[in-house]
């Protein structure tokens, strides 16, 4: 009985502690240091937890339609996701290099993710990371679900066909 009633302890003690370090200012929160390991890796797996529990199992059929994917560059590229992401043949802006949790590197997701995890992410955004939700400026979902097909897509999209896809939304800014 003593055993538990020591491990108890412990675990109070590691709360207190937790508690004092977070909300005691002692955690650095500048974007100039990168997160310890364990703070890293908490965040990191409750991300994903909360992208998987939330993300639409059922997703449009057009997703490999050419027109949806173009539309879905164009999109991308008039949304400002390449200030961030980069995209083919395009390098992120600089300040991406300074935001903690860097930008997500597009062409990873597009293969480790679901298409109803990506659509979810653009749509919802994730806290305390720079990505914005698009809901809230009132993007609607066929366009989200157009810029998933074309994230979705994006290991196999040449530098040329990116280019030539937002060539049209380019020049009407």
């Amino acid at each position: 009985m003593r055993f538990f009633a020591f491990i108890g302890m412990l675990a109070v003690l590691a709360l207190i502690a937790g508690a004092v370090y977070f909300f005691g200012g002692f955690y650095d929160v500048a974007a100039a240091q990168p997160d310890p390991k364990p703070v890293d890796w908490a965040i990191g797996r409750v991300r994903e937890a909360s992208i998987e529990s939330r993300a639409p199992a059922i997703t449009p059929s057009n997703l490999d339609d050419p027109a949806t994917v173009q539309a879905g560059a164009r999109a991308f590229a008039t949304r400002g996701c390449v200030a961030c992401h980069g995209a083919p043949g395009v390098d992120w802006e600089k300040f991406a290099e300074g935001m903690r949790p860097g930008p997500a590197d597009l062409s990873e997701v597009a293969k480790g993710q679901s298409a109803g995890e990506i659509f979810w992410v653009i749509k919802n955004g994730i806290g305390m990371t720079g990505m914005p939700s698009f809901a809230r400026i009132k993007v609607d979902d066929p366009e989200i679900w157009a810029i998933t097909a074309f994230v979705k897509k994006i290991p196999s999209v040449s530098p040329e066909d990116y280019k030539t896809w937002t060539k049209a939304s380019a020049s009407a800014h």
